[in-house]
């Protein structure tokens, strides 16, 4: 892996999830890649599995906005800082989050694996005329 496929690749993954896009989001990871969403869960396995992730983020995530810095890049991986905001529907709860990526890529530059650690904070209760307001 070298920093600018890296970097391709977390530009990718911002628009897949900022533009609420599961296809471009899926087309980003090998066959038989691995997501683990947090510490404490199993990681997906698979592009179908992450798909269905991704579906399911598309269907209760709105006015997204991603952000990351690249912190170091080896042959076997990259490390990156990344943030992210959004509204989680329902309830409506303005969410932020702050992690940790460990990617490793194919040599197609799909990723192989996927590990994330972060934090989230969910700051207040969104309306419906807040979010007329961002529109």
């Amino acid at each position: 892996m070298d920093r600018e496929s890296f970097n391709h690749w977390l530009a990718s993954y911002g628009n897949a999830w900022t533009s609420r896009d599961p296809e471009a989001a899926a087309s980003l990871y090998a066959d038989d890649a691995t997501y683990q969403v947090t510490s404490f869960d199993e990681p997906l396995r698979g592009r179908a599995a992450i798909y269905e992730y991704w579906v399911g983020v598309a269907k209760t995530e709105e006015n997204i906005q991603f952000g990351y810095e690249i912190l170091a890049v080896t042959a076997e991986h990259g490390i990156a800082r990344w943030w992210a905001s959004f509204v989680r529907v329902p309830p409506g709860l303005e969410t932020k989050l702050d992690g940790i990526f460990l990617i490793s890529l194919d040599s197609g530059g799909r990723c192989q694996s996927l590990r994330e650690a972060q934090t989230t904070v969910e700051l207040r209760q969104v309306f419906a005329t807040d979010l007329a307001s961002t529109n």
